[in-house]
């Protein structure tokens, strides 16, 4: 699969976000293990309890029983392209140590990044 059509994907599954208060609508699509698993941001009144679509593909893979992750797309209907939080950075540092990232905006356009560019440091347990 080009991340082309993994992007594709992820702009695909934004469509099915539930954000009704930040009407920011968010698609993940994860590559593990030569399959594709979906997610998208899911909001609550309680803004703290609020899910990433990062975090929601990521479930979907472990569920799943993927635990090699090799590349991730995300879309937004957003003109910026927006990165990954903090919590979906580390959670993503637990499965791999580097992996593609392809943002996508609301205009289709693409940006290609990595996740060591953009969390260097993450926590590790020493073992």
């Amino acid at each position: 699969m080009t991340g082309k059509e993994l992007a594709q994907q992820a702009l695909n599954v934004m469509r099915q976000s539930y954000s009704p208060y930040s009407k920011s609508k968010v698609g993940a699509a994860l590559e593990a293990d030569d399959k594709v698993y979906l997610g998208t941001n899911i909001e609550n009144r309680s803004y703290g309890l609020t899910v990433c679509a990062e975090r929601t593909a990521i479930g979907n893979a472990v569920t799943n029983g993927a635990r090699r992750f090799t590349r991730l797309a995300i879309a937004t209907s957003a003109k910026e392209h927006i990165l990954p939080c903090g919590a979906c950075l580390q959670v993503l540092a637990e499965f791999c140590d580097d992996l593609e990232i392809i943002l996508v905006n609301g205009e289709g356009e693409i940006k290609n990044c990595t996740l060591a560019m953009l969390y260097p440091h993450p926590f590790r347990s020493k073992k």
